[in-house]
């Protein structure tokens, strides 16, 4: 699934991408390995920020940061703005965050930037910025959207 969405993304290069409820950080750290140009991680739970840390510090990436926040708490004091960001909220709690995201969101994002989903294809996330993509893999949905 994650080779499918890069596909569809094509070239980052350079991009500013923010990986949002980001758990092990697998997307953000992908855009950095595919040439973005820098990758800000946001999760609340100390063990995934502890990982991805070590991940970054692993692989010898520096353009990155890590923050452990609250994702809304976050973009309410974000600056931006981001190229790329990735969305993956728990299955059985991304209905509640479609509202805060969707009003989130447009505040942080750069004039061409593209927001990528993953949630439950039985009860998917859905923003109300416009849609570019909409597949199902199994029980997964990924939807990109445009900022604008």
């Amino acid at each position: 699934m994650r080779e499918a969405v890069f596909s569809i993304l094509g070239p980052l290069g350079g991009a500013r991408v923010l990986d949002l409820l980001a758990g092990s950080g697998a997307l953000g750290i992908e855009a950095l390995s595919r040439g973005a140009g820098h990758a800000t991680f946001v999760d609340r739970d100390a063990r995934a920020t502890a990982a991805i840390g070590r991940n970054l510090a692993a692989l010898e990436l520096d353009s990155a940061s890590v923050h452990r926040r609250d994702a809304l708490t976050f973009l309410s004091a974000a600056t931006g703005p981001w190229d790329l960001i990735f969305c993956d909220p728990p299955y059985d709690d991304a209905a509640r965050w479609a509202d805060p995201l969707s009003r989130a969101l447009p505040v942080v994002l750069s004039d061409d930037a593209r927001i990528v989903t993953e949630s439950a294809s039985r009860s998917p996330l859905i923003l109300e910025l416009p849609l570019e993509v909409d597949r199902v893999y199994g029980d997964t949905r990924i939807a990109i959207h445009r900022g604008s």
